[in-house]
């Protein structure tokens, strides 16, 4: 009887160590604060040396022939860090070239690795380029660097250089493979400014008269 009584109870000793109180640290904090998670983001980039050409800007290309037709738009995009670069190029045949109509549309953001920035441009002729840009207070370079889609073996670089208040001159360059660079075309381009909208007479409004 005794050895079956301290059986029980060592019994009972075991089951209350198993069965006692559980500590809170295996219960969810109810009174903890949620974890909040933050990515810091990059300075947005400085395009103060852009500035001048953000804007909307129409020409036509100089030199002898038929002229061509450009239009070239930049653009502060998604928040301010990128400048959203758009253009329509409308060329005429030349001597040993086709007509062009191609439209370009690209991302102009800081870049990682020196200075200046970088463009990645899509065109409509299904061509993905990569520039390298660099920019000073009256002229901008774009420098070709691969990309995912090239035209391949063929290279093409630009040069902007400001004339004056609301004007331009756009020279591309273009080098077959295994060949130098020669004049793709230039053109001369001028801001598009929006007319400011008149205010409009209400209907039946007598006209105007003199004092």
């Amino acid at each position: 009887m005794d050895h079956h009584r301290s059986s029980l109870i060592a019994a009972s000793f075991v089951l209350v160590l198993l069965t006692g109180p559980v500590p809170r640290s295996a219960y969810p904090a109810a009174d903890k604060q949620p974890v909040t998670y933050s990515i810091p983001l990059p300075p947005k980039p400085d395009f103060s040396a852009l500035a001048w050409l953000i804007g909307d800007w129409a020409g036509h290309t100089t030199g002898k022939g038929s002229e061509g037709d450009v239009h070239l738009t930049l653009s502060y995009s998604l928040d301010q860090r990128f400048v959203l670069m758009k253009e329509e190029v409308s060329l005429p045949p030349g001597k040993a070239s086709p007509a062009v109509h191609e439209t370009r549309m690209g991302f102009l953001g800081p870049d990682p690795l020196r200075p200046g920035y970088r463009l990645q441009s899509y065109s409509s002729t299904g061509f993905i380029t990569l520039y390298h840009v660099t920019a000073g207070p009256d002229e901008v370079r774009f420098d070709p660097e691969g990309g995912a889609n090239p035209p391949p073996g063929w290279l093409f670089r630009r040069r902007i250089t400001r004339l004056g208040p609301g004007s331009f001159s756009d020279k591309v360059e273009v080098a077959p493979p295994g060949g130098t660079f020669f004049e793709y075309y230039s053109a001369k381009l001028t801001q598009v400014i929006e007319p400011k909208p008149s205010a409009a007479k209400p209907a039946g409004a007598p006209p105007a008269t003199a004092p």
